[in-house]
């Protein structure tokens, strides 16, 4: 093990407090690749080969938490912190942190281990928290399945920690949790995480590792592709919320792994939005009875993590350029059930598709806090606050949608005079529509007074609680009580 003070993930220094699950779902969670996300030089013109190391580090990201906190969100998600494997391989270098060499040292080409509480500490002065991302199901690339030079890990440093080479066959179950991933040239060595003594080195591990950094709470990667025992050990030993990357969109299959794990990330949702909203012809019905299948299956829908972009999936301007559709996707996302992440350069409208395509440097855009999306991100973070202030219910209410037709779905999550009514629309740019929304679907009272908090345009409701509602160039609305804006900073004035 790694023991100089620069470097060291080792000893024990202090408890962290932990950030419960149900503390977690007021939550807004803005994800980081640190390597590029910002420099400690503060460059926005670096030049960034997408295949190799691009120079940004925990220094410069806290340089620029103002810039995320701006929009809103409380939390921030990075890349694994640990030591990877130096230098390239047919498939690039470790510039995105997932092939550890040594898990007891931090990774230097983002920082020193001060640097990384240094970065926790600011964190916390402004009232935010941090998720680490952590990999336990393999390790780096050192050589091809049949020669790898063990040794060279730390501290899974002797065959017998690693199931036989065998390359994944991702249709079946146990292949998954017991071969390898990658291909002939370049694969990962897939640890036993079943065994007790590999899962026990792994739980000390994270234990000192939420301890040293007071991290608040763990992604963990792979999770489909180690035994769900492991994942409860794990968050067991983190003693923090832990969200687990289960890449599948069957909802019984994903939704299984919350008997073991609190939170998920909610790939059956992300591949309904994505599908609904990526194109004027999307399937708005499917995504209605997605929501509802997943209200349906998961224990509980309000800790997963609602997301429509990352770093594993081509950015949803890949699939369309149309702003209107990119900002129904968003809101959509952002005010469904469960945790709102949103992937640095979404704000920008980056566009990349294919890894490591949708990796780009972030500094390339000089933080444009005037872009649109970073605005309207903003509004919808500052809706979400409002109505977790308003209604203490707000969180645990599952959303529910209350009409559809082929183009749009009316979404309601809240109690009556605090629900938020979420009306999105494939309609794209060029698109206008109107319809009545009735008080039976909205809840709203008759004469009632509302607001579309994305553009500030007051309405008020019929005899009836009845609504007009007109879509105007395919925008979103966002419908809340006047009276409960109020105070929000959105709409006053």
């Amino acid at each position: 093990m790694h023991l100089s003070k620069s470097s060291c993930l080792c000893t024990i220094i202090v408890a962290a407090e932990a950030l419960s699950s149900s503390e977690w779902r007021s939550q807004s969670i803005y994800q980081v690749m640190t390597d590029r996300f910002a420099r400690t030089d503060g460059s926005t013109t670096a030049s960034c080969d997408l295949g190799d190391y691009c120079g940004g580090t925990w220094k410069g990201l806290i340089n620029h938490l103002r810039y995320i906190q701006d929009m809103g969100f409380t939390a921030v998600w990075i890349s694994p912190v640990v030591e990877n494997v130096n230098g390239s391989t047919a498939d690039g270098s470790s510039y995105h942190g997932y092939w550890a060499q040594d898990i007891y040292a931090v990774n230097t080409n983002y920082g020193s281990a001060a640097d990384l509480v240094s970065l926790s500490d600011a964190l916390h002065k402004r009232g935010m928290f941090l998720m680490v991302d952590i990999v336990t199901n393999h390790m780096a690339y050192v050589g091809c399945g049949d020669c790898v030079d063990y040794s060279k890990f730390t501290p899974f440093d002797k065959e017998f920690y690693y199931h036989p080479f065998c390359l994944i066959d991702y249709n079946n179950q146990t292949s998954m949790e017991s071969c390898w991933a990658g291909d002939n040239i370049v694969s990962l060595p897939d640890l036993r995480v079943e065994e007790s003594d590999v899962q026990e080195m792994w739980a000390i591990w994270i234990k000192q590792l939420v301890a040293n950094y007071t991290i608040d709470g763990l992604r963990i990667d792979s999770a489909s592709s180690v035994s769900k025992g492991s994942l409860k050990e794990f968050e067991s030993a983190a003693g923090v919320y832990a969200i687990a990357e289960v890449f599948n969109n069957n909802p019984d299959y994903t939704c299984a792994y919350q008997d073991y794990i609190s939170g998920l990330m909610n790939y059956p949702m992300y591949y309904n939005i994505t599908s609904a909203f990526s194109s004027t012809n999307g399937d708005i019905k499917e995504l209605e009875r997605g929501v509802n299948t997943m209200k349906s299956t998961c224990n509980d829908v309000t800790l997963l993590g609602s997301f429509i972009e990352n770093h594993d999936n081509p950015r949803f301007p890949s699939l369309t350029s149309d702003m209107a559709l990119a900002k129904n996707a968003i809101a959509f996302q952002m005010l469904a059930d469960g945790i709102p992440i949103i992937y640095q350069g979404q704000e920008q409208h980056f566009s990349g598709s294919s890894t490591p395509k949708q990796r780009e440097a972030l500094w390339t855009s000089g933080y444009n806090t005037a872009a649109s999306l970073y605005g309207h991100i903003g509004k919808l973070n500052a809706i979400r606050k409002q109505a977790m202030k308003n209604d203490d219910g707000y969180l645990t209410y599952n959303a529910y949608p209350v009409w559809a037709d082929d183009h749009t779905i009316v979404m309601r999550k809240g109690n009556n005079d605090t629900q938020v009514i979420g009306i999105f629309n494939n309609l794209g740019s060029s698109g206008n529509a109107s319809f009545d929304l009735l008080a039976t679907s909205s809840g709203f009272d008759a004469g009632m007074n509302v607001t579309d908090a994305l553009t500030c345009i007051k309405s008020a409701t019929d005899e009836s609680g009845d609504l007009k509602i007109e879509i105007k160039g395919g925008l979103p609305v966002v419908l809340y009580s006047t009276k409960r804006l109020e105070g929000s900073g959105l709409c006053d004035g």
